[in-house]
């Protein structure tokens, strides 16, 4: 159920609210609740989920005196061939998924700016900086200057997988918390990409046309996005083409149009609002180029974008929620007609699925889209408690490709990943999961995933403090085996860049059925010109030769070509009537050996004949009729 209300603090904008939903809380009576802490040995939990593999941080992106140190802590993933991306606060990492249930880091680049998002297309890697520590030539000594400092989006060339080289990036005045990259279909040579920056704005002294004023002055750098297009062949040349106002009143011309703030003074659960739902950026956008469709997440609103011209997205329609602390991701169903929306109360270090935290706050909520407007149709969460120790609640998920189903794996930071089937918007349900127990038994430091996506028959998992994980599907009583073959016969991705979003396409279960036909059992032999040594010249002592030539076809598992004579007159010698030659004619025996088939094989055939000085030749021709025989015993 739902009712239409203004938007909050602004009384132009119509937008979908739903309904308060009765008080339901987490779990404990779950194999997950209780778990034993640890780093490295910590306990764990698991149905249709199995942890194929665990690799520890790469090295140089961890601090060995505090796990939970978020200067280097992992972040989202892309994916590209055999390869993952994983991003990470102080760079990114790639590993060789060649064998998914054994990945291998392959490379490591080390440019700190946080938080480090990646995406991949083709050659070009994209990761978003918004630190103010970050600078342009990724190192940290001496601290970033003005001139000096970087927060927008760095380009890097990834054609030499072992070398990334940063090539390009595009400074933007609030930084990048995350972006989106967006491939035009009439144009192959440039992709754009949606800047999401959420952190404070930047001096106009360090960068021009920035602009920390209120939404009714001329040009400020809150309430929009910015479009960075990118020339494939030049990606030095990127720059801001564009910078949308989505959540400007069209009627009142307010930039500020959306909801500015929480409707009440304390949060459902009777803390402090922690983040604020103000709709002054966008935090996630999701695109669906196939559909001319995006859906963004964007602090204190959920929006439908019409990408159709990819330059200059248009807000469709918003809704906003009164439990919601933070819009934070979206996903869309594969075939477009649901939305499901995340909300980070707490910003993700906080422990927010405690026993006495409801379902509702901190989890899902599920849309669909009914001519072209978002309609609630209900609210997901991860079904068990956990502990005060854990950083939890819900992140970013991605699709699996289960036949006839929705179905998504989610990322729940400490809460680890769930396996939920939305297929019925308004019953959604978890059928799958992979938990481990708190990085520390008394005290909370942050970890867990921050994204768990399922690429080409494998989910991979970014650990913030742990490292990266490889898990596979199994069966379970809400998951055939049938149905996981099916996913794994989508058709394989050539990259996966979650926020990029592409239409699953399936392939059929093998049906085998006889085609062939029969080679019967043949020895086919053909002679050439009969070998012929020509004149011997009587008193000389001298060898001839002479060649014919055979054309051999067996289909016999071996075969010999032999030459023999077989006649009973001076066997072995040619003869000239009831005269023959003293020396015996050289050549006869096996010629040649096959220990497979051969087909029109034109065989050499030498003869050779010694006539000795004092050898009585009678004038006349010498001759023989020879037997060439071709035989096997496999036939």
């Amino acid at each position: 159920m739902r009712r239409n209300v203004s938007a909050l603090l602004s009384a132009a904008a119509l937008l979908a609210v739903p309904a308060t939903a009765a008080a339901q809380l987490p779990t404990t009576d779950d194999p997950r609740f209780g778990l034993s802490p640890g780093l490295t040995d910590a306990g764990t939990a698991a149905l249709g989920l199995r942890l194929d593999t665990h690799l520890g941080k790469a090295p140089g992106f961890s601090n060995p005196n505090n796990a939970g140190d978020l200067s280097f802590a992992n972040s989202d993933m892309a994916f590209q061939g055999n390869h993952a991306f994983v991003g990470n606060f102080n760079g990114f990492n790639v590993y060789d998924v060649s064998n998914p249930t054994a990945p291998t880091l392959k490379t490591s680049v080390v440019c700190p700016g946080g938080q480090g998002d990646v995406s991949v297309y083709k050659h070009l890697l994209f990761m978003s900086v918004e630190e103010t520590r970050a600078k342009k030539d990724c190192t940290l000594t001496p601290a970033a200057t003005a001139e000096t400092r970087f927060r927008g989006v760095r380009i890097f060339d990834i054609s030499d997988i072992t070398q990334p080289r940063q090539v390009g990036g595009v400074q933007t005045c609030r930084g990048s918390h995350t972006h989106t990259l967006v491939r035009p279909k009439n144009d192959p040579d440039n992709v754009y990409i949606y800047v999401s920056g959420a952190a404070g704005v930047r001096s106009a002294t360090e960068l021009a046309g920035c602009s920390n004023a209120g939404a009714t002055t001329e040009n400020p750098s809150q309430w929009r996005i910015e479009v960075i297009k990118v020339p494939l062949a030049d990606p030095a040349a990127a720059a801001v083409v564009n910078e949308p106002r989505l959540f400007k009143n069209d009627e009142t011309g307010a930039l500020n149009g959306l909801q500015n703030g929480p409707t009440t003074q304390r949060h459902p659960s009777n803390t402090n609002w922690s983040p604020s739902p103000n709709t002054n950026h966008c935090h996630d956008i999701t695109v669906y180029e196939q559909l001319d469709l995006a859906a963004g997440a964007c602090a204190g609103n959920g929006l439908l974008i019409d990408i159709s011209d990819p330059a200059n997205p248009k807000r469709i329609d918003a809704v906003a929620d009164p439990v919601f602390a933070y819009w934070h991701g979206a996903t869309f169903s594969n075939d477009g007609t649901k939305v499901v929306f995340t909300d980070e109360w707490g910003g993700g270090t906080g422990a927010r699925c405690r026993a006495t935290d409801q379902i509702n706050w901190g989890g899902d909520a599920i849309y669909e889209i009914v001519d072209r407007k978002l309609v609630f149709r209900s609210y997901y969460k991860l079904p068990v408690a956990q502990t005060a120790q854990e950083n939890c609640v819900t992140h970013v998920p991605s699709l699996i490709p289960i036949p006839g189903r929705d179905i998504l794996v989610q990322a729940f930071y400490q809460g680890g990943a769930s396996v939920v089937d939305f297929t019925d918007a308004s019953h959604p349900r978890e059928i799958a999961y992979f938990d481990r127990g708190p990085i520390s038994g008394t005290s909370l430091v942050t970890g867990g995933y921050w994204s768990t996506y399922w690429y080409n028959g494998t989910i991979y998992a970014s650990e913030i403090a742990r490292g990266f994980d490889a898990l596979t599907l199994t069966p379970t009583a809400d998951l055939t085996q049938a149905e996981i073959d099916g996913a794994n016969r989508a058709t394989r991705a050539e990259r996966l860049n979650v926020q990029s979003q592409d239409a699953f396409t399936y392939n059929s279960a093998p049906v085998t059925a006889p085609v062939g036909g029969n080679v019967p059992a043949t020895l086919s032999l053909t002679l050439g010109a009969a070998a012929d040594f020509g004149a011997f010249t009587p008193g000389v002592q001298q060898t001839y030769s002479a060649s014919t030539t055979a054309s051999v076809i067996s289909t016999a598992g071996e075969a010999a070509l032999s030459v023999a004579d077989q006649n009973t007159a001076s066997p072995g010698h040619l003869v000239n009537g009831t005269f023959s030659l003293p020396q015996p004619l050289g050549g006869l025996g096996t010629v040649k050996t096959w220990d497979g088939p051969t087909s029109n094989e034109n065989v050499p055939v030498t003869f050779t004949q010694a006539i000795g000085a004092g050898d009585a030749l009678r004038t006349g021709a010498y001759s023989k009729t020879l037997t060439f025989t071709l035989s096997t015993t496999q036939p």
